[in-house]
C-alpha cells in the first residue's frame, strides 16, 4: 500500500509561538536576513541568530493552508514555505502574493495536476463530467505552479490554488 505524502507547511507567526527563551517550543524556521534556521522542537537557536530582526514560522498543519489565504482577494495573508513530499522542493510564498483560486465542480471530477506540479496555460489541471457525459477540461488562466487543494466537503468539489510565475 502507497501512502501519500503530503507537504509540510511552515507560516509566519509571532515569536512567542515558537520561542522560549532561545529554545523552541515546535518545529519552526528562523530567518534572519538571508539566513534561515530549521529548527526542531527543544533545539536552541545559534548564537548568530539575532532574534529582535528575524522572522519567525511555525510548523502548521498542510491541511490548513486555506487558512492564510484571503480567499476573495486571492492574496497570501502570511509569508509561508512549503516543503514538499520530495523533502528537497520549496515553494516560498509572500504575504500579498495573488494566487489563483480555481474550483472544479461538476458530476465528476478528475483531479490531473498535483500540488508541487507546474501547470501552463492551455495545460488541463483537471477535468470535469456533466451528467450527460461531456467531459470539460479546466485549464488556467495563468501558467504557475498549484500549491495547495482544497477538498470542500459540504457541497462535494475541489478549489485549486496556483501561484501564478511572475
Amino acid at each position: 500500500m502507497k501512502v501519500e505524502r503530503v507537504p509540510r507547511l511552515y507560516v509566519e507567526a509571532p515569536p512567542e509561538e515558537c520561542l522560549e527563551g532561545r529554545k523552541v517550543k515546535k518545529d519552526c524556521v528562523i530567518i534572519s536576513g538571508n539566513v534561515e534556521v530549521w529548527l526542531k522542537r527543544d533545539e536552541s537557536v545559534p548564537d548568530f541568530i539575532d532574534i529582535e530582526g528575524a522572522k519567525f514560522l511555525v510548523k502548521e498543519v498542510y491541511d490548513r493552508f486555506y487558512l492564510y489565504v484571503d480567499r476573495m482577494g486571492g492574496k497570501m495573508l502570511a509569508d509561508a514555505i512549503l516543503i514538499l513530499p520530495d523533502g528537497r522542493t520549496r515553494i516560498y510564498l509572500k504575504r500579498d502574493d495573488e494566487l489563483l483560486i480555481l474550483p472544479v465542480e461538476g458530476y465528476t471530477k478528475t483531479l490531473i495536476a498535483n500540488v508541487g506540479n507546474r501547470v501552463r496555460t492551455g495545460d488541463a489541471f483537471a477535468a470535469i463530467t456533466t451528467r450527460k457525459g461531456e467531459v470539460h477540461y479546466l485549464k488556467p488562466p495563468k501558467t504557475g505552479t498549484v500549491v495547495f487543494i482544497d477538498e470542500v466537503t459540504n457541497r462535494p468539489h475541489y478549489v485549486y490554488y496556483i501561484l501564478p510565475e511572475k
